[in-house]
């Protein structure tokens, strides 16, 4: 039977394919909606079986409160043209949108829920195969409290916080927490919630950083005192390029190997290990401060933390949870 233009925008609404792919596939199914359907979602299949080794680096980032949920995911793809498509959009809102009205509890349920014909993944399988890009849900997260906020950095779709608090928030302080977090990429509310993992990497690599500044700057003064610029005998290429200049000599460069080797490993033998744990106490305390969401400094009042600025509001007020998303590598 002849396909109509009637038909091709028929099954055009119905699936989101493009014309031609609607036009072959109606032609393919002899006219029938449901054959030409499956010829669609198999070719979404074989698409996104095709590009599977893809990396898709891309995508929209969306975020919903409803009361007391909130969640935020994310939908992968390959380029920005895909991820700016209105379509595409308009179904990662879809995916979070059931996501929240069911308080999924991880991607898998999410993936499972009922959309179209089929379910999540089906319908993200289908609009792979409309744009010919790798696509993949990922960054599903969650939070549950008395309140909650979320935050489209810019409204970009790329970055989005959400967070939980034990009662009912002021709607503009809410909103400045999400920015903060948004801002300055806390790992945790406070001391407690980070790991003791990352309490004892951190100290350790306070503890190393502490001794090799030690040893260089012991280095440096003896480099000094033999009348030797530290800078030009840094490294092998320094040393080497700066021969060439005729900044030092051959004879300076043999007697710097020299004092660095000799200077370095009497100087590695006796640091002060009192005074090397407590700098990296103090290294670790900085780092404490700049991870901890309430150990931070406000990002609209730096003379205060995020601690004061929530106590000066509402002495009760607390954080009980966040999360936070993007695509983009920090």
């Amino acid at each position: 039977m002849a396909v109509t233009m009637a038909d091709i925008t028929k099954l055009r609404k119905m699936t989101g394919a493009g014309m031609m792919d609607c036009k072959n596939a109606l032609n393919d199914a002899e006219g029938d909606f449901d054959k030409a359907m499956e010829i669609i979602r198999k070719k979404g299949q074989a698409v996104a079986a095709k590009r599977s080794d893809r990396e898709a680096s891309e995508g929209c980032v969306l975020a919903k409160t409803r009361g007391e949920f909130a969640a935020v995911i994310a939908l992968k793809c390959e380029t920005d043209f895909v991820a700016n498509n209105a379509d595409f959009v308009k179904l990662t809102q879809d995916i979070l949108d059931a996501a929240v009205a069911n308080k999924c509890q991880n991607l898998d349920e999410v993936k499972a829920l009922p959309m179209g014909n089929g379910t999540v993944q089906d319908a993200v399988t289908d609009r792979s195969g409309i744009t010919g890009e790798k696509m993949e849900l990922d960054g599903y997260m969650f939070v549950n409290g008395a309140s909650t906020v979320v935050y489209n950095h810019m409204n970009r779709n790329g970055l989005c916080t959400i967070v939980a608090f034990n009662k009912v928030a002021d709607e503009q302080l809410a909103k400045q927490v999400a920015m903060q977090i948004a801002a300055m990429n806390p790992i945790a509310i406070d001391e407690d919630g980070v790991s003791e993992e990352i309490k004892n990497t951190e100290i350790q690599v306070a503890i190393e950083k502490t001794k090799a500044e030690l040893v260089q700057k012991a280095v440096d003064a003896a480099l000094n005192k033999a009348g030797i610029n530290p800078s030009h005998v840094d490294s092998e290429d320094h040393m080497e390029s700066n021969m060439a200049k005729g900044w030092i000599t051959a004879e300076d460069v043999a007697k710097a190997k020299e004092i660095i080797a000799t200077v370095s490993a009497e100087k590695s033998a006796n640091l002060p290990e009192p005074m090397i744990q407590n700098i990296a106490k103090g290294r670790l305390a900085k780092f404490m401060k700049e991870v901890c969401l309430l150990n931070q400094e406000d990002i609209m009042d730096a003379k205060k933390t995020v601690r004061e600025v929530l106590k000066q509001a509402d002495p009760e007020l607390k954080i009980v949870d966040f999360k936070r998303f993007t695509l983009r590598a920090e």
